[in-house]
Parts: structure tokens; sequence; C-alpha cells
């Protein structure tokens, strides 16, 4: 692991929770989408409306 020389435990550690903590968002994110997949499709178009209106 080259990239993480230099930095100290500390990082390190919070590097590995913030890596589980996305890792469980998503599979959160995942779940409630089979759960109300009508949902999800309203959220997924919102999104994609966003994407489609956003101008840099």
């Amino acid at each position: 692991m080259t990239e993480n020389a230099g930095k100290t435990p500390e990082h390190l550690d919070r590097l590995r929770r913030r890596a589980a903590f996305l890792r469980e968002l998503e599979e959160a994110k995942a779940l409630r989408d089979r759960i109300a997949p009508r949902r999800a499709r309203v959220r997924q178009l919102r999104e994609a409306m966003r994407r489609a209106t956003y101008h840099h």
C-alpha cells in the first residue's frame, strides 16, 4: 500500500471508518430501493432532471 505512506494511524482509521460508513449507506439505499420501487423510480427521475437542468 504505497498510497498510505506517511499517513498517521488516526488518519488511516478515519479513512477505514469512512469507507465502512459509505458501504453501509449504499447497502441501505439499495435495500430502500428494493422495498419501495415506485419511490426509487421517482427519486431516479428527479435526480436525472436535476442533472439535465444543472448548468456549470
